[in-house]
């Protein structure tokens, strides 16, 4: 048993301890609670020796910690679990306290095995987590198999398993006959392990109780009434009825009813004679966490304010509103709403957004159109649509940067009919010889993601293939046919689709896609007066062909 008397502990000016006085009795958990400075951890330590008290005095068993015959055998403590040297393995840490106790070393592997440190047994402790520091704590604390006990936040840093297994250990030890003092601030652990209660405060003691009769001592405990929320009228008829009867009543933000001054049988009497229908009636009553709060709440020394953020918000724009407070926050039992999810639309209605089903999705990671779907061409650099540009020569489609992560164009269709191009055969433009009523063959675009050609320009079917070797024969433009005369009177020719779709197809000379039309169109008038090209010349536009 432990035992303080009048205990009083100073440090200059300032009192940790004033004439603290208490009893803590084997066979049972006592909980010893405070706010931070109200002297916990100065007491355990006059407790165990380590200060020594400036009045009154302390004692386990009848005697002082310093006068126990073998203490570490008789008095077990945890109270700082970061007092290891880091250098040193679990399991030689705990070889020495058993040496300098004569506690044989077997002793060692049955609390590592206990606290479940037994495969880290070899590893340094200066790489160990705060849960299994406190592991190791215990395990120093369990070394010599004491009959009394004392831990210092023993759960703090262990996971729910951790948190749990300490719990079962406090409550085993103590139905051995052990005497166990535990200092925390978690209340929900304390209510479910201590069975006695010390509460200081400023170093003064405030509560020697078990945890039924402070609870009840610090609390009051209440009817929760709930009538039928569509008839608010009835909510009215009983709040005055409970009212005259002695009870108070006080709204909840539900709609429920509290009331207080009246037991259960009364309440339901009274409902039943006023005929109020009632959907719920239950009794409640207050946890450990607020009746310790409602006795210390004059005892703290360290309170929180609001954070008013002074110089560090942007003022607001012109115009702009300020955001809405958001209902509910700042009311007890208030918690932030989920973040924002996908908008889903009501049934019936699809989905709308950048990530709805169905949605064509743009950029080089597209997947091809549905077959038979007449594919757009890409957008421009800045999302708008570009124009459209002279065709360049098949021989030079090829030249383009390729995409790499574009899928491979389809290769061209053999022709199976005359006037019939395949769907890589660029669009013919109009030349000057043709009028403007005369129609064009002008096939499908290719694919957006063959990126052998720019957006704008087709590619033809050579330059699928890769670019086709250049030659003086495709370079130059197309003669005209000899001896043909224009008929008087007769409009131009018209170039067929399969002329042109025959003439892009040979490999081997393959002619400009904007001069095919031209040539064709040359054919039945005089021959034009042009130059020879430059043998050296690289010709990548229409104009250098002409």
């Amino acid at each position: 048993m432990i035992e303080a008397v009048g205990l009083t502990k100073q440090y200059g000016d300032k009192t940790a301890v004033y004439n603290l006085s208490f009893q803590v009795r084997p066979g049972a958990v006592t909980g010893f609670l405070g706010p931070n400075g109200s002297g916990k951890s100065t007491t355990m330590r006059m407790i165990l020796g380590l200060d020594n008290p400036t009045s009154g005095q302390v004692t386990i068993g009848g005697y002082p910690y310093r006068k126990l015959p073998n203490a570490p055998r008789q008095v077990g403590a945890l109270l700082d679990a970061k007092a290891v040297h880091g250098g040193r393995h679990a399991r030689n840490h705990l070889l020495c306290l058993a040496q300098l106790s004569g506690i044989p070393a077997r002793r060692v592997d049955e609390v590592l095995g206990v606290v479940g440190l037994q495969d880290v047994a070899r590893k340094r402790s200066k790489g160990f987590s705060l849960g299994m520091g406190q592991r190791l704590g215990i395990a120093a604390a369990l070394l010599g198999d004491p009959q009394v006990l004392l831990f210092d936040e023993p759960v703090n840093g262990l996971d729910p398993e951790g948190i749990l297994w300490v719990r079962n250990l406090m409550k085993a030890l103590a139905a051995e006959g052990r005497t166990v003092f535990v200092s925390s601030h978690l209340m929900s652990e304390m209510a479910l392990t201590a069975d006695h209660l010390i509460v200081i405060g400023r170093g003064q003691l405030l509560a020697d109780m078990s945890v039924n009769d402070f609870i009840a001592a610090n609390s009051a405990g209440f009817a929760r009434v709930r009538t039928p929320d569509t008839e608010p009228q009835l909510r009215e008829k009983l709040t005055s009825a409970l009212t005259e009867a002695g009870g108070h009543v006080l709204p909840e933000q539900d709609g429920g009813l509290r009331v207080t001054g009246l037991p259960l049988p009364r309440i339901s009497d009274i409902a039943h004679d006023t005929d109020v229908r009632l959907w719920e009636l239950s009794p409640h009553s207050a946890s450990l966490e607020e009746a310790y709060m409602r006795m210390t709440q004059g005892a703290v020394d360290y309170r929180s304010t609001i954070d008013q953020k002074a110089g560090l918000q942007q003022p607001l724009p012109p115009g702009a509103q300020p955001p809405m407070p958001v209902p509910g926050q700042g009311q007890p039992d208030w918690y932030a709403p989920p973040p924002p999810q996908q908008q889903y639309a009501p049934q019936g209605q699809a989905p709308t957004g950048p990530y709805a089903p169905g949605q064509p999705s743009a950029g080089p990671y597209a997947a091809p159109g549905a077959p038979g779907t007449p594919t757009q061409p890409p957008a421009g650099p800045y999302g708008a649509q570009a124009p459209t540009a002279p065709a360049a020569p098949a021989a030079n489609a090829g030249a383009g940067t390729a995409n790499p992560y574009a899928p491979a164009a389809p290769q061209a269709p053999a022709l199976t009919k005359q006037g019939t191009a395949s769907a890589a055969t660029p669009a013919s433009q109009p030349s000057a010889g043709i009028p403007a009523s005369a129609p064009t063959a002008a096939a499908p675009a290719a694919q957006p993601g063959a990126g052998a050609a720019p957006a704008t320009a087709p590619a033809s079917a050579a330059s699928t293939q890769g670019p086709a070797p250049q030659s003086p024969i495709a370079a130059a433009p197309a003669a005209p046919t000899p001896g043909a005369q224009p008929l008087p009177g007769a409009a131009p020719a018209v170039p067929s689709a399969s002329a042109s779709a025959t003439s892009a197809a040979q490999p081997a000379a393959p002619a400009p896609a904007a001069g095919a039309g031209a040539g064709a169109g040359a054919a039945q008038a005089p021959a034009p007066s042009v130059a020879p090209a430059p043998p050296a010349a690289d010709l990548t536009k229409p104009e250098d062909a002409r």
